[in-house]
């Protein structure tokens, strides 16, 4: 039993993330391009960084040997202890994390800790500057995750946080179409049928009117058996007009259910009548 249990999972990039309570999260991993960006973004505030020691030092009067010292003192904090403390205490964000919209979690969608920011940073001086980012190329294109050699040791993922502006694509029925609104029988379509008229809506803009016009009339022919009567219409103004009146009344359903939930509310949440308190 213990070995099924521990047996690890391969999962692939196309795989939904799943969570120990059986959770699907829509989460997207970071492609290798963009964590190159933000990893660039990290790499030149070290390299500034490590340069102000270089110059601080030039100026004081010490020593070759503490020179050194102070000088592998600082790459190690520079390279080593300041991203592990940076990621830890942000739960996986840096500045150039943040500038591209990432985090880094674990593999399970966790917060990551103190061990994976580590592990990460350790690794990165061989992967990232000991290589000059070679190796980290490489295994971030060659992994299906995009990870690099220190987030497969860590067991850690970089995923995009900053969400698309998605347009909306509402309109109401149109104008000639309003008196026959009012009495037509309209059924729900079925869910694949809906999907691809809301994709012509979203993509019509960027089609060229023979192709705009013969993907309507297709989808037209499709939606007609779930309404009547069919309106005197250009198959698109009668496909937008079909979606109006459905949006409008599967709203109005939803409205209306909240309603009634809304006044069952307190017959639900009393206890019944001479029940024992417990």
């Amino acid at each position: 039993m213990s070995a099924v249990r521990d047996r690890p999972v391969n999962r692939s990039a196309d795989d939904p993330l799943i969570t120990g309570e059986a959770v699907a999260l829509d989460v997207r991993p970071a492609s290798a391009v963009i964590r190159a960006g933000g990893t660039a973004i990290d790499v030149v505030l070290s390299v500034v960084l490590l340069v102000g020691v270089a110059l601080a030092l030039a100026g004081l009067q010490v020593d070759a040997a503490a020179g050194r010292a102070i000088l592998i003192t600082s790459v190690v904090l520079v390279l080593v202890v300041l991203p592990t403390a940076v990621e830890t205490a942000s739960h996986g964000r840096s500045l150039g994390k943040l500038a591209m919209g990432l985090r880094v979690v674990r593999d399970d969608g966790g917060a990551i800790g103190f061990r994976h920011a580590f592990v990460r940073a350790l690794t990165g001086v061989l992967e990232i500057y000991l290589t000059f980012g070679g190796l980290a190329v490489l295994v971030g294109f060659l992994n299906p995750s995009s990870k690099r050699l220190g987030d497969i040791l860590a067991g850690t993922h970089a995923q995009v946080e900053r969400a698309p502006k998605v347009e909306t694509q509402a309109f109401g029925v149109p104008v000639e179409l309003t008196g026959w609104a009012t009495t037509a029988d309209v059924g729900r379509l079925p869910d694949a049928l809906g999907r691809r008229v809301a994709a012509f809506f979203a993509n019509a803009s960027h089609l060229v009117p023979s192709s705009r016009q013969r993907i309507a009339a297709s989808l037209a022919a499709e939606v007609a058996p779930y309404v009547e009567p069919r309106p005197d219409a250009s198959p698109e103004r009668f496909l937008a007009a079909v979606v109006a009146i459905r949006r409008e009344r599967d709203l109005t359903a939803l409205r209306r259910e909240a309603e009634r939930l809304a006044a069952l509310g307190p017959v639900l949440d009393t206890t019944p009548s001479d029940f024992p308190v417990r």
